[in-house]
């Protein structure tokens, strides 16, 4: 596989150092909904500053083709790394949005109050998990479009450098002490690109399940809790007839019929009762609401390991 090497790599980074810090890692993955639409603004003050005890390494986004670099920095996480935030591997650059990784680490605060976290974010909108759907990017692992040395680079190898990037610093938290990250959980937001063609909707199920595999391989640990959100769809919340996702229905019975096979997944179905900021994108209350949700999916699984 392309990306063998890469992953290889990566596992050797989590080997645990005699650390003064350890925190509890958890990667953040997929399109539109993981980037975030949630604006800052409309956030009780209360919510307005950093998270306690939080990190993240934002990845900037990439297209497919472009070298797979896994540009990126640790910082505090505060509301600003959704869409719109960039950064140039040395500092963030915010923007006025977030999504749900917010409250889902101040969440996974609250259930889990000894724990340090740290979160790897590295999503793109727009992107399937199949090539014959690549729509703004893809992230099947067996892509083996363009040419030259970009021949096959996608979304999953763009996630792969992001992962080996974040793990293989020392000290996260710059307090000169080196740190300890221990692989925790994988989050999902994704699915409506592939509900746009048969093909890719029809082979979902199978898509997912490998790409679950190969994450919990890039995060090194097999059976790694894997929380997933259930797609849903605008039009259909408003109560219109005609679904935006034309193939959403399979995409919806794909996602439970992974999570319903694999004893540590699961799937967030809350977002069936969302509002939306547009067509495709879930308002604030949304994000805030899909954060916490996800955070008691993960708590549970956890709980059960």
């Amino acid at each position: 596989m392309k990306t063998t090497t890469l992953a290889v790599l990566a596992l050797s980074a989590l080997t645990p150092l005699a650390t003064a810090g350890t925190y509890h890692l958890y990667y953040f993955g997929g399109q539109s909904n993981m980037v975030g639409f949630g604006r800052a603004s409309e956030l009780p003050e209360d919510m307005q500053g950093p998270v306690d005890h939080t990190r993240i390494f934002f990845g900037q986004i990439r297209k497919d083709f472009e070298p797979a670099e896994g540009v990126g920095c640790w910082s505090d996480l505060t509301p600003g790394f959704g869409v719109g935030a960039r950064t140039d591997g040395v500092t963030p650059q915010p923007s006025d949005r977030f999504g749900p990784e917010l409250a889902f680490a101040r969440r996974m605060r609250e259930l889990r109050p000894d724990e340090n976290i740290a979160i790897i974010k590295y999503a793109r909108g727009g992107t399937s998990i199949d090539d014959r759907q690549p729509a703004a990017g893809t992230w099947d692992p067996h892509d083996t479009r363009g040419d030259g040395e970009t021949k096959g680079i996608n979304q999953y190898d763009h996630a792969l450098a992001t992962i080996f990037n974040a793990i293989r610093v020392p000290d996260i938290d710059g307090d000169g002490e080196p740190d300890t990250l221990i692989p925790s959980g994988i989050v999902w937001m994704q699915g409506e690109s592939d509900a746009n063609a048969f093909v890719s909707a029809a082979d979902y199920d199978t898509n997912l399940a490998e790409l679950i595999e190969l994450l919990r391989a890039a995060m090194h640990t097999d059976d790694l809790p894997f929380v997933m959100g259930r797609i849903s769809d605008s039009r259909l919340n408003a109560g219109e007839d005609k679904p935006q996702w034309k193939h959403g229905d399979i995409v919806r019975a794909a996602q439970a019929e992974v999570a319903g096979a694999d004893p540590h997944a699961a799937l967030v179905t809350s977002t069936d009762s969302y509002g939306y900021s547009d067509r495709a994108h879930y308002d604030t209350a949304g994000y805030l609401d899909m954060g916490a949700k996800f955070a008691e999916a993960m708590d549970a699984l956890r709980e059960s390991d």
